[in-house]
């Protein structure tokens, strides 16, 4: 089949994260459709002829939209959209359908896959809705079209007979390491992507594991199985990126980079040892790293390290099962900074018994530890968590999918009001923006590491714009 993959538009002129986890506008970064170019690497493993079509990536509009799928006419049109930005994403099945009714559609969302029925009722222009583990549903569900039945693709959500169907679930891939390179050439260039500031280009995020253990109960990953690639197979995309598009900075965007402490150790032996001289970032769990491994990971070229801390309060830790500690979170801050990596932690408010004390203690905790970066969330209740269960309970009213936002509440807790938890989030990052102590220690960091100032300004700028002129809104 011909197959044309969309990352659709900008929302409103905003960056969007259409992958996994992060599906959010982020008014600061610009990454790369990874998952849409892992599908197109696999189509085209079995046959399938793939363009693709980043609109969010090079800033352009439905109407190029439209002119591109009357160049390509493919038969199938794949797209991913989020919870927030839904009603905008699905434009992309409408222009698709106004050329011409006959081509496919198909969408891939994960934060919505526990509510497929809702999704197909307010999207009449999609023909399929891709609800889980993408790398074995978007192949299996093209070559189901192949043969003119798609009724036993598994992973999907259809129309067949005027009804919605949720066929079988996809049996997710084992072997990580089976995945054939991601179709970075659908590409034009890796130059429209970055992280927070636009610094370190060429940049890419690349996932070396997928899944999580832990379960965690507002999070949409939580106890998904855990798959990594090896050591090999990191390097060699590595040393690709490098020779193709001399790449400089990569963020693993895994749930948990450092779960295997022995895949870790490999990774950074060999990549210092082959002198890859590629800067990366990744995100792990506080419990998860020591001093020895930090300084390791930054002898290899890790140059910041993100830990979901997300609260300053023993009590709304245990509650949402994080199985972490308050001090274990202060430690794992303190031993990154030392090894000369930036930290960057990301905070929930309004998590189950929330109150002001609590507040407190996260912007205690925050002044305190002083992590380079930090990202203040209010707690969104998405469905298929524990978190939406406690929320909503088993007999919740239709949800609405489209306030599903992090920087804007949507519940409060028996004490705090959403009104209350967007001030608390406006509390907390004026809170860190306004510390001497904080400035300081990050003027104190550029100076020991002058390779950091053009991110380090850049940066400043982005704080400045987004805390005064925008208070916070699509930015995490």
């Amino acid at each position: 089949m011909k197959v044309l993959l969309v990352n659709p538009p900008r929302f409103e002129g905003i960056p969007v994260i259409r992958e996994e986890r992060c599906e959010i506008t982020e008014r600061y970064s610009v990454m790369e459709p990874y998952s849409l170019l892992q599908i197109g690497a696999l189509l085209r493993r079995q046959g399938d002829e793939v363009d693709l079509m980043d609109m969010n990536g090079f800033d352009l509009g439905y109407e190029e939209l439209d002119a591109g799928v009357r160049e390509h006419r493919p038969d199938l049109v794949m797209f991913r959209f989020t919870p927030t930005t839904f009603d905008w994403d699905m434009r992309t099945a409408s222009v698709v359908k106004a050329v011409d009714r006959g081509i496919v559609t198909a969408g891939i969302c994960w934060t919505l896959h526990t509510m497929p029925e809702a999704v197909m009722k307010d999207a009449p222009d999609m023909d399929h809705y891709i609800l889980q583990d993408y790398e074995a549903a978007a192949p299996l569900l093209v070559a189901a079209l192949r043969g003119g039945d798609v009724s036993g693709a598994p992973g999907i959500a259809t129309r067949l007979g005027g009804e919605i169907v949720r066929t079988a679930p996809a049996t997710p891939l084992k072997d990580y390491d089976s995945l054939p390179m991601p179709a970075y050439d659908l590409l034009p260039s890796l130059e429209p992507y970055f992280v927070t500031a636009p610094a370190g280009r060429p940049y890419t995020i690349m996932y070396t594991s997928k899944g999580c253990p832990f379960k965690c109960s507002f999070c949409t990953v939580a106890g998904t199985p855990l798959r990594m690639r090896s050591a090999d197979s990191i390097l060699n995309e590595l040393k690709y990126l490098k020779e193709r598009y001399g790449l400089r900075t990569v963020s693993f965007y895994d749930e948990t980079f450092t779960f295997s402490r022995e895949r870790v150790v490999e990774l950074c032996r060999r990549m210092k040892d082959e002198a890859l001289n590629v800067r990366w970032y990744c995100n792990t769990r506080a419990q998860l790293v020591d001093p020895e491994l930090l300084r390791m990971m930054r002898a290899a070229g890790c140059r910041g390290v993100s830990f979901g801390i997300e609260s300053g309060s023993q009590r709304i830790l245990d509650s949402v099962e994080k199985r972490i500690t308050v001090e274990q979170g202060r430690q794992a801050i303190k031993w990154a900074k030392d090894a000369r990596l930036k930290t960057f932690c990301s905070f929930i408010l309004g998590l189950p018994g929330e109150d002001w004390s609590t507040v407190q203690d996260t912007l205690d905790f925050v002044k305190e530890a002083l992590p380079t970066s930090a990202q203040f969330n209010v707690a969104v209740p998405y469905p298929g968590t524990r978190l939406y269960q406690q929320v909503h309970g088993d007999n919740s009213p239709d949800v609405d999918f489209r306030r599903l936002y992090q920087d804007d509440a949507v519940v409060g807790t028996e004490h705090l009001t959403p009104e209350d938890l967007n001030k608390a989030r406006e509390m907390a990052y004026k809170a860190l923006y306004t510390s001497g102590r904080w400035w300081r220690a990050n003027i104190a960091h550029v100076a020991r590491e002058p390779a950091d100032l053009n991110l380090a300004f850049r940066y400043a700028l982005k704080i400045a714009n987004n805390y005064l002129l925008h208070g916070m809104k699509h930015a995490h």
